[in-house]
């Protein structure tokens, strides 16, 4: 067996879409909630919490499968193997992207534990 690159769970799937206000309305009907909504993409969520990263065509962010992981340093060794830099983001998630099986996209990313916490 070869070694282990990384461990995660299936947090969401980046997906493209033609105009994002549609699409969040889109998925708000079928039962999603707005996690974020920003010029150049949203994030939608079940109920259970899986989620949809909505981007439209101009968007910097490729379609991707997210993976979350548990701690800040999980995230680190991670990058460490794969050889990737650390992105902290303006939602205040961090991660890097790599290349999955067959060439897709795959982001680690870790939720600090006041993630969703409106800050004062």
């Amino acid at each position: 067996m070869s070694e282990i690159r990384f461990t995660g769970t299936v947090d969401h799937l980046a997906v493209r879409c033609d105009e994002l206000a549609a699409a969040v309305e889109g998925y708000e009907k079928l039962g999603f909630t707005v996690e974020s909504l920003f010029d150049d993409w949203a994030m939608v969520r079940d109920a259970r919490g899986f989620g949809i990263a909505l981007l439209p065509p101009a968007s910097k962010h490729p379609p991707h499968i997210g993976m979350r992981v548990e701690t800040l340093e999980e995230l680190e060794r991670a990058a460490a193997r794969e050889n990737r830099p650390i992105k902290p983001h303006r939602d205040g998630t961090s991660s890097f992207y790599t290349k999955g099986v067959d060439g897709q996209i795959v982001e680690l990313i870790y939720y600090p534990p006041d993630y969703g916490v409106e800050k004062k």
